[in-house]
């Protein structure tokens, strides 16, 4: 099912979601961290890096169906 580069992006994928929200919630509101880092992190990671991880195929997967 997943191979071992699916579940180190998924891994990436958390671990960046965590650091987005932290970031989201840092300090004031003008914080540049808070508006403009953290929407773009967690926009890269929902839109990219999760779909990316479900849906790549590693080589592993590809000899075991052989």
């Amino acid at each position: 099912m997943f191979g071992s580069l699916n579940y180190k992006l998924l891994g990436l994928s958390f671990f960046l979601l965590v650091v987005g929200y932290v970031f989201l919630g840092q300090g004031p509101v003008n914080n540049p961290l808070s508006l403009s880092v953290a929407p773009v992190i967690l926009v890269a990671v929902y839109c990219v890096l999760l779909p990316v991880a479900i849906a790549i195929r590693g080589k592993e997967n590809s000899e075991k169906k052989r």
